[in-house]
Protein backbone atom coordinates (compact mmCIF):
# COMPACT_ATOMS: atom_id res chain seq x y z
CA UNK A 1 0.00 0.00 0.00
CA UNK A 2 2.91 2.43 0.33
CA UNK A 3 3.53 2.48 -3.29
CA UNK A 4 -0.07 3.20 -4.52
CA UNK A 5 -0.80 5.00 -7.71
CA UNK A 6 0.49 8.56 -7.65
CA UNK A 7 -2.35 11.12 -7.94
CA UNK A 8 -1.64 14.66 -9.40
CA UNK A 9 1.06 17.01 -8.04
CA UNK A 10 0.04 19.47 -5.46
CA UNK A 11 1.03 22.68 -6.82
CA UNK A 12 0.56 26.41 -5.57
CA UNK A 13 0.69 29.69 -6.79
CA UNK A 14 3.57 31.83 -4.93
CA UNK A 15 1.75 35.47 -3.46
CA UNK A 16 1.03 38.00 -6.10
CA UNK A 17 3.31 40.59 -4.26
CA UNK A 18 6.26 38.20 -4.25
CA UNK A 19 9.72 39.57 -5.25
CA UNK A 20 13.21 37.64 -5.34
CA UNK A 21 16.26 38.19 -3.65
CA UNK A 22 18.22 36.89 -6.12
CA UNK A 23 18.71 39.79 -8.34
CA UNK A 24 20.19 43.28 -6.94
CA UNK A 25 18.02 45.67 -5.68
CA UNK A 26 18.92 48.87 -3.96
CA UNK A 27 14.60 49.21 -2.19
CA UNK A 28 15.16 49.92 1.44
CA UNK A 29 12.80 46.48 2.38
CA UNK A 30 14.96 44.62 0.40
CA UNK A 31 17.82 45.91 2.22
CA UNK A 32 15.84 45.01 5.69
CA UNK A 33 15.10 41.33 4.63
CA UNK A 34 19.00 40.89 3.41
CA UNK A 35 20.15 41.96 6.72
CA UNK A 36 17.47 40.32 8.91
CA UNK A 37 18.63 36.85 6.97
CA UNK A 38 22.15 37.68 7.31
CA UNK A 39 21.77 37.77 11.08
CA UNK A 40 20.24 34.12 10.88
CA UNK A 41 23.27 33.14 9.29
CA UNK A 42 21.67 33.04 6.03
CA UNK A 43 24.72 34.02 2.80
CA UNK A 44 23.60 35.71 -0.95
CA UNK A 45 24.51 31.59 -2.15
CA UNK A 46 21.38 30.06 0.28
CA UNK A 47 19.23 33.15 -1.21
CA UNK A 48 20.07 31.93 -4.90
CA UNK A 49 19.89 28.26 -3.91
CA UNK A 50 17.09 28.50 -2.11
CA UNK A 51 15.18 30.97 -4.67
CA UNK A 52 14.64 32.91 -1.38
CA UNK A 53 11.83 36.68 -1.54
CA UNK A 54 9.77 38.67 0.06
CA UNK A 55 6.38 40.48 0.23
CA UNK A 56 6.39 44.15 1.13
CA UNK A 57 2.85 44.68 1.11
CA UNK A 58 -0.17 42.32 0.63
CA UNK A 59 -1.20 39.31 3.27
CA UNK A 60 2.20 38.07 3.41
CA UNK A 61 3.18 41.79 3.91
CA UNK A 62 6.87 41.76 5.99
CA UNK A 63 7.43 38.17 5.42
CA UNK A 64 10.52 36.21 3.92
CA UNK A 65 9.19 33.60 1.28
CA UNK A 66 11.29 30.21 1.10
CA UNK A 67 9.15 28.48 -2.23
CA UNK A 68 9.49 24.45 -2.58
CA UNK A 69 9.30 23.14 -6.22
CA UNK A 70 8.28 19.85 -7.45
CA UNK A 71 10.94 17.52 -9.44
CA UNK A 72 9.04 19.57 -12.71
CA UNK A 73 10.43 22.59 -11.42
CA UNK A 74 6.56 23.55 -10.39
CA UNK A 75 6.03 25.54 -7.20
CA UNK A 76 4.09 23.26 -5.00
CA UNK A 77 4.28 24.71 -0.90
CA UNK A 78 6.10 27.71 0.60
CA UNK A 79 7.12 28.94 3.80
CA UNK A 80 6.51 32.72 4.75
CA UNK A 81 8.43 33.65 7.94
CA UNK A 82 7.66 37.14 9.31
CA UNK A 83 10.91 39.46 9.64
CA UNK A 84 8.79 41.81 11.44
CA UNK A 85 8.02 41.51 14.92
CA UNK A 86 4.67 39.72 14.63
CA UNK A 87 2.76 37.47 16.99
CA UNK A 88 2.68 34.76 14.24
CA UNK A 89 5.96 33.87 13.05
CA UNK A 90 4.86 31.25 10.00
CA UNK A 91 2.18 31.83 7.89
CA UNK A 92 1.90 29.04 5.38
CA UNK A 93 -0.75 28.18 2.44
CA UNK A 94 -3.04 25.99 3.72
CA UNK A 95 -2.62 22.74 1.60
CA UNK A 96 -1.24 19.24 2.62
CA UNK A 97 2.57 19.15 3.86
CA UNK A 98 2.22 15.52 3.14
CA UNK A 99 1.46 15.42 -0.61
CA UNK A 100 4.52 17.63 -1.27
CA UNK A 101 8.54 16.81 -0.70
CA UNK A 102 9.93 20.17 0.06
CA UNK A 103 11.94 21.27 -3.22
CA UNK A 104 12.00 18.08 -4.15
CA UNK A 105 13.29 19.02 -7.61
CA UNK A 106 16.91 19.47 -5.94
CA UNK A 107 17.15 16.21 -4.14
CA UNK A 108 19.12 13.46 -5.02
CA UNK A 109 17.41 10.34 -2.82
CA UNK A 110 20.77 8.24 -4.25
CA UNK A 111 22.59 9.93 -1.73
CA UNK A 112 22.82 10.78 1.96
CA UNK A 113 19.46 12.74 3.15
CA UNK A 114 19.30 15.20 6.04
CA UNK A 115 15.90 15.50 7.90
CA UNK A 116 15.23 18.54 9.74
CA UNK A 117 11.92 20.26 10.86
CA UNK A 118 12.29 23.89 9.45
CA UNK A 119 13.12 25.16 5.96
CA UNK A 120 15.85 27.70 7.94
CA UNK A 121 17.18 24.75 9.43
CA UNK A 122 17.68 22.87 6.24
CA UNK A 123 19.37 26.16 4.88
CA UNK A 124 22.02 25.43 7.70
CA UNK A 125 21.92 21.79 7.11
CA UNK A 126 23.12 22.07 3.54
CA UNK A 127 23.37 20.26 0.35
CA UNK A 128 20.28 17.49 0.16
CA UNK A 129 19.07 18.40 3.24
CA UNK A 130 14.82 18.33 3.51
CA UNK A 131 12.49 20.45 6.40
CA UNK A 132 9.20 18.35 7.37
CA UNK A 133 7.67 21.52 8.23
CA UNK A 134 7.29 20.12 11.67
CA UNK A 135 8.43 16.84 13.42
CA UNK A 136 6.72 14.72 11.92
CA UNK A 137 6.85 11.93 9.42
CA UNK A 138 3.43 10.73 8.52
CA UNK A 139 2.97 6.96 7.10
CA UNK A 140 1.12 8.57 4.13
CA UNK A 141 3.63 11.14 3.02
CA UNK A 142 5.62 10.88 -0.24
CA UNK A 143 8.56 11.88 1.46
CA UNK A 144 8.73 8.57 3.23
CA UNK A 145 7.75 6.90 -0.04
CA UNK A 146 10.83 8.23 -1.27
CA UNK A 147 13.24 7.39 1.33
CA UNK A 148 11.72 3.79 1.36
CA UNK A 149 11.67 3.51 -2.93
CA UNK A 150 15.55 4.71 -2.81
CA UNK A 151 16.39 2.81 0.15
CA UNK A 152 17.98 5.79 1.21
CA UNK A 153 20.52 6.61 4.36
CA UNK A 154 18.73 9.28 6.79
CA UNK A 155 20.99 11.58 9.14
CA UNK A 156 17.46 13.28 11.08
CA UNK A 157 18.59 15.95 13.08
CA UNK A 158 15.25 17.35 14.74
CA UNK A 159 14.96 19.94 17.70
CA UNK A 160 16.32 18.55 20.85
CA UNK A 161 13.17 18.73 22.05
CA UNK A 162 11.59 16.40 19.76
CA UNK A 163 13.05 13.57 21.09
CA UNK A 164 9.94 10.99 21.58
CA UNK A 165 9.25 12.47 17.34
CA UNK A 166 12.49 11.39 16.85
CA UNK A 167 12.15 7.76 17.77
CA UNK A 168 8.94 7.47 15.94
CA UNK A 169 10.42 8.61 12.72
CA UNK A 170 13.27 6.22 13.89
CA UNK A 171 11.20 2.95 14.44
CA UNK A 172 9.24 3.70 11.56
CA UNK A 173 12.31 3.79 9.06
CA UNK A 174 13.77 0.88 11.14
CA UNK A 175 10.21 -1.28 9.91
CA UNK A 176 11.86 -0.61 6.21
CA UNK A 177 15.47 -1.65 7.10
CA UNK A 178 16.75 2.19 6.13
CA UNK A 179 20.20 3.25 8.18
CA UNK A 180 19.44 6.11 10.40
CA UNK A 181 22.07 8.55 11.67
CA UNK A 182 20.87 10.50 14.69
CA UNK A 183 22.28 13.90 14.78
CA UNK A 184 22.97 15.26 17.94
CA UNK A 185 21.03 18.93 19.10
CA UNK A 186 21.05 18.82 22.42
CA UNK A 187 22.65 22.67 23.59
CA UNK A 188 21.02 24.75 20.67
CA UNK A 189 17.65 25.75 20.14
CA UNK A 190 17.37 24.29 16.90
CA UNK A 191 19.77 23.58 13.48
CA UNK A 192 19.11 27.00 12.49
CA UNK A 193 20.53 28.81 15.02
CA UNK A 194 23.85 26.93 14.21
CA UNK A 195 26.89 27.88 12.47
CA UNK A 196 27.23 25.41 9.43
CA UNK A 197 30.60 24.03 10.44
CA UNK A 198 28.88 23.77 13.69
CA UNK A 199 26.08 21.29 12.05
CA UNK A 200 28.64 19.77 9.72
CA UNK A 201 30.99 18.35 12.88
CA UNK A 202 27.43 17.03 14.95
CA UNK A 203 26.72 15.69 11.27
CA UNK A 204 30.09 13.97 11.07
CA UNK A 205 29.71 12.09 14.81
CA UNK A 206 26.03 11.18 13.78
CA UNK A 207 25.16 7.82 15.51
CA UNK A 208 23.98 5.12 13.21
CA UNK A 209 20.93 3.25 14.20
CA UNK A 210 20.02 0.08 11.74
CA UNK A 211 17.97 -2.97 13.17
CA UNK A 212 20.87 -4.31 14.42
CA UNK A 213 21.10 -1.88 17.36
CA UNK A 214 17.46 -0.42 17.23
CA UNK A 215 16.69 -2.27 20.61
CA UNK A 216 20.16 -1.24 22.48
CA UNK A 217 18.76 2.89 21.20
CA UNK A 218 15.42 1.77 22.56
CA UNK A 219 16.50 0.67 26.21
CA UNK A 220 18.78 3.52 26.19
CA UNK A 221 15.82 5.88 26.37
CA UNK A 222 14.20 3.91 29.69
Amino acid sequence: TLFRSEEKEQTVNLPEEFQTLTVPSKSIVSTKVRNYLARRGVTDLDIINWKVGYCAEGDYEGRVIIPSFNCDGYVNFFVARAYVDHWRKYMNPRVSRNEIIFNELFLDFTEDLIIVEGAFDAIKAGTNSVPLLGSTLSKRSKLLKQIVKYDTSVFLALDADAENKSYDIISELIKYGIDIYKVDTRGCEDVGVMSKREFIERKDQATLINSENFLTYQLSRV
